[in-house]
């Protein structure tokens, strides 16, 4: 057996996860069949994640040849409007809705597709580049669901969404990592592991998309996202501010990121699983004391993962993820993204109409993606990064936070997967300069029209926001309140009352 194998499956049997019963005499002699069922269960906790929402893409990741003329662009871009959106006398010109391909700089073939939606109100309006998670998701769940300009209706017409994000900001949605979505390469080893390597790509294209339209370059700035986007938004957001500081390339007016119910600190919101399941009814003290006991052994192989790398973060994924999986035993059929619901079966959300209206002939036409088809959520994506998983990303904000960069920290309150206690947790924890400020200051209601929509606390440039009445995905939960947020927040307004702002209606 070789000797990394047997190093990983003695960090198993050291934390717990597998049965002393394993002697290394049965592991050497069933070690590709026990290698194999370890290593499927990262892409096979994808897929289940993936059928949750009723997605089922043909293939697991997108692959394609590109263009490999020394004079092809490396950004390729068109105005468009959607078949099936109806007549409301606009134009294409109009509309301002745009669909491209970025060409990787730091790659063997790989093309990054993104949507730009120009503001409904302004064209000086804040440029926000949405990032979804999953790992390996795409960006388009936002798009059709939560912020963007319009929903799917059951017919498979689109309907305008009048609390889209575009109505107060330029809207940028991004395919990535390189797999997902309608993005594409043909060599595997555009497939990234390391959020340095997400990073880069999407600095790249920043860069690039800044120079196919300059008129929006010294517009503020702002990245968000949500879920596993709260590994990609903080490492995303040193990079700019790096390119900043290092002049590499245009000036990029970064003013703010956000991430919405994400993963950031997994130390600190692991350990919150247990908590927030007793407190919400979904285990029971006996449930509680048993689970907990895997919090230790997950506490130990991250701290593993953080020190050694390599095959210690695989095991503290199998061991962490071993807190939640327990968990969801008891609970039965309840959503995770929402614990009001229930699942039927393997079914939480019904997200197909998406892949269904993504991958007709007169959409993919109108996009320019040609013979492409759209991967929803890709497993090969999701597997590429569980070495990325456990990871601690908040350890780059406070030198952000620091240098006035401000984040804004959103859940909604009913979400288990990643669960607003576990936010809460790993922001109050956060050292910085303003944490004993930020600590002790006051929690303060959140209002929409006169009513409260949220519980939030905040000093200087961190805001932490819990939003009532929303499961994982706030936007899509409460669009409404989630406008508001965004609006207040990118014009310094958030902290304070509606009155205190004078904020006119939407």
């Amino acid at each position: 057996m070789a000797p990394t194998l047997c190093h990983f499956i003695l960090s198993l049997l050291f934390l717990g996860l597998l049965s002393p019963a394993f002697s290394l005499e049965t592991i050497h002699n069933d070690d590709d069949l026990l290698l194999s069922s370890i290593l499927q269960f990262p892409k096979t906790q994808a897929q289940d994640l993936i059928r949750a929402l009723n997605l089922f893409p043909k293939h697991d990741v997108n692959t394609a040849q590109g263009d490999h003329s020394v004079t092809a662009p490396r950004i390729v871009e068109k105005s468009f409007k959607f078949p099936y959106l109806g007549d409301f006398g606009t134009s294409v010109k109009d509309l301002g809705h745009h669909a491209g391909y970025y060409r990787l700089l730091h790659s063997k073939d790989a093309r990054m597709f993104y949507f730009f939606f120009e503001s409904r109100s302004s064209k000086t309006d804040p440029v926000v580049i949405w990032l979804t998670g999953g790992p390996g998701c795409s960006s388009e769940l936002a798009v059709f669901y939560e912020n963007g300009p319009f929903h799917i209706a059951q017919n498979m017409s689109l309907q305008w969404n009048d609390f889209g994000w575009d109505q107060v900001s330029n809207l940028i949605y991004v395919d990535q990592p390189t797999g997902t979505g309608f993005s594409y390469s043909s060599n595997d080893e555009d497939i990234r592991h390391t959020e340095e390597g997400v990073s880069n790509d999407l600095y790249d294209f920043l860069q690039e998309f800044f120079k196919e339209h300059p008129q929006y370059a010294k517009n503020d700035f702002y990245i968000t996202g949500e879920s596993y986007a709260g590994h990609y938004i903080p490492a995303f957001a040193a990079r700019v501010h790096q390119g900043n500081k290092n002049k590499e390339g245009i000036p990029i007016n970064l003013k703010g990121f956000a991430i919405g119910n994400g993963l950031t600190d997994p130390e600190v919101q692991y350990k919150a699983y247990t908590d927030y399941a007793l407190d919400m009814g979904l285990i029971k003290q006996s449930d509680y004391n048993r689970i907990g006991k895997l919090v230790p052994r997950c506490e130990q192989a991250i701290k593993l993962c953080g020190s050694d790398g390599g095959n210690s973060c695989m095991a503290a994924y199998l061991v962490c993820n071993s807190i939640f999986n327990n968990i969801l035993s008891v609970a039965g059929d309840r959503n995770y993204y929402d614990i009001r619901k229930k699942c039927e079966g393997d079914l939480c959300y019904d997200f197909s109409n998406m892949e269904n209206f993504l991958n007709q002939k007169s959409v993919r036409n109108a996009l320019g993606v040609g013979d492409i088809e759209f991967v929803s959520c890709s497993s090969t994506v999701y597997d590429a990064m569980i070495m990325d998983w456990m990871r601690n990303l908040e350890v780059g904000i406070p030198s952000l936070l620091e240098d006035g960069i401000k984040l804004l920290v959103y859940a909604g309150e009913y979400d288990l997967i990643c669960n607003w206690l576990g936010n809460s947790r790993w922001v109050h924890a956060m050292e910085w300069t303003g944490q004993k400020e930020f600590v002790g200051a006051p929690s303060v209601p959140f209002s929409v029209d006169g009513a409260e929509a949220g519980l939030m606390k905040n000093h200087g440039p961190l805001t932490f926001l819990k939003v009532h009445d929303a499961g994982h995905m706030v936007p899509m939960d409460q669009p409404k309140a989630s406008l508001q947020m965004l609006k207040r927040w990118t014009e310094g307004k958030l902290s304070m009352t509606e009155e205190e702002g004078g904020l006119a209606p939407l």
